[in-house]
């Protein structure tokens, strides 16, 4: 059963506040349009899985934004695959998954024990390489493919 990308988000440089989207064009070579982090071949956009954020809402015992993890794309629907080399499909764009997006401190910034919190079972979300760009929309059907 397909998912769905629920939220949008990019950042034009580090520490720069995160700007919500409802429409964003992705590329092969510059990810998510606007987004500083694109550029980077192995982390061009994150993922964060709503259940995952949920869980870890949960271990702090109180709901946040999920702009607080400062990811590009807000799955609902998927369990997170937590392992590289799977594919993500949102709409017409294509996602290989490189790896785990590992917490910073920065996280307890945003909320005292969010770092931990985000720790366990790649809660923190995925990372991952544009293999075919196109413009991904809230609402749209997104699918994971194992490897």
């Amino acid at each position: 059963m397909p998912g769905r990308l629920i939220a949008i988000a990019v950042k034009s440089k580090p520490f720069a506040p995160v700007e919500t989207l409802e429409v964003a064009e992705v590329t092969e070579d510059g990810g998510l349009r606007g987004d500083f982090r694109g550029a980077s071949p192995d982390r061009q956009v994150t993922l964060v899985f709503e259940a995952d954020w949920l869980a870890a809402c949960a271990d702090l015992g109180q709901p946040l934004p999920w702009t607080l993890r400062r990811a590009n794309l807000l799955v609902a629907g998927l369990a997170n695959p937590r392992r590289a080399g799977d594919i993500v499909r949102i709409g017409d764009v294509v996602l290989a998954i490189t790896g785990e997006t590992h917490p910073c401190g920065r996280m307890d910034k945003q909320a005292n024990g969010l770092r931990a919190a985000l720790e366990p079972d790649w809660r923190g979300g995925l990372t991952a390489r544009v293999t075919r760009g196109g413009v991904v929309r809230s609402g749209d059907q997104t699918t994971i493919e194992t490897s």
